[in-house]
């Protein structure tokens, strides 16, 4: 018996198919076959914000001043950041930056050098 995938965006297991896609009655979250096979395929890749891959140990620069919560001061445009690691997660950098200490940075505010 075919099993129906559960939704990517929230995981429900409660999904129904819907011609070719796949509808979440939970999230109303609609995918398609395809989608999915695309997704797993890039699940691992983290781009910057021009769409370059990154890999671990690249060094990035921030393309927007960033407030650092807990912090007065805020992480500035153009900032060069070395050596960062890759993580799972909302903010997948990891990172140190000198003057601040040990970051998170999402991929999306960081274009590679």
């Amino acid at each position: 018996m075919f099993t129906l995938p559960n939704c990517p965006k929230c995981n429900s297991e409660y999904t129904y198919e819907d011609g070719s896609l796949f509808i979440c009655p939970e999230c109303s979250h609609e995918w398609t076959k395809q989608s999915e096979v695309e997704d797993s395929e890039d699940e691992n890749i983290i781009k910057d914000a021009n769409g370059n891959i990154l890999n671990d140990g690249d060094s990035v620069t921030v393309i927007k001043d960033l407030k650092v919560k807990g912090s007065s001061s805020a992480l500035k445009m153009g900032t060069k950041v070395k050596n960062i690691r890759l993580v799972d997660g909302d903010h997948n950098i990891d990172c140190k930056i000198d003057g601040f200490g040990a970051m998170k940075l999402k991929s999306e505010f960081v274009k590679k050098l």
